[in-house]
């Protein structure tokens, strides 16, 4: 097989892929365990596509946040896509984004630290983005200590998912209800305290 320069080693083009795939920002070590690379393999594959993507002025390229990796446009065509595209460029939400968006929906209002207990993971990042995105909003302040925010949904939210209220989401099935739920000792340990 003849190589030419821009040949990407196995390590650079099974890393690109799951990038692709996943669709989401992700993690050196979540790229490990999905390839079966050590880590200072991933990070050789990152730094190789980063360099291809600007040596070849290709239409991707690989940003980094939050020590989370993920493709996006190049800066210099993202006026051009957006005219063409609209808000499926600068909106398209992760499966991530999407599941914490639903919780934040069925929920609401919720605070970080119970989106994180039910999605299992840390949610900061996404509740991040999808407050910029204006999907979600602080909505008030929880009594219990440190008074974390509360997190609703937006009218943005409702005009972009084509609810004219929150009450037309579908109703959930017993499992997800049950998992929205308080576990009964949290609520043992409320009725404790008053």
């Amino acid at each position: 097989m003849k190589m030419s320069k821009y040949t990407m080693s196995d390590n650079a083009r099974i890393v690109e892929v799951i990038l692709y795939v996943e669709n989401e920002a992700v993690s050196k070590a979540r790229i490990a365990e999905l390839s079966g690379l050590s880590e200072s393999e991933v990070s050789a594959a990152l730094k190789e596509l980063k360099e291809l993507s600007s040596d070849l002025n290709r239409g991707m390229m690989l940003t980094e946040e939050d020590e989370q990796f993920l493709f996006t446009p190049c800066p210099d065509l993202y006026e051009r896509l957006r005219k063409s595209y609209g808000r499926k460029v600068d909106r398209r939400l992760s499966r991530a984004a999407l599941e914490t968006l639903a919780i934040v929906a069925y929920a609401q209002p919720i605070t970080r630290k119970k989106i994180d207990k039910i999605r299992g993971v840390s949610s900061d990042t996404i509740v991040r983005i999808l407050r910029e995105r204006e999907y979600i909003k602080v909505s008030g302040r929880d009594d219990s200590p440190g008074h974390p925010c509360l997190y609703s949904t937006t009218k943005k939210f409702l005009y972009e998912f084509n609810l004219k209220h929150i009450t037309d989401l579908p109703k959930l099935s017993e499992i997800d209800r049950i998992r929205f739920e308080e576990e009964p000792e949290e609520k043992e340990k409320e009725s404790e305290d008053e």
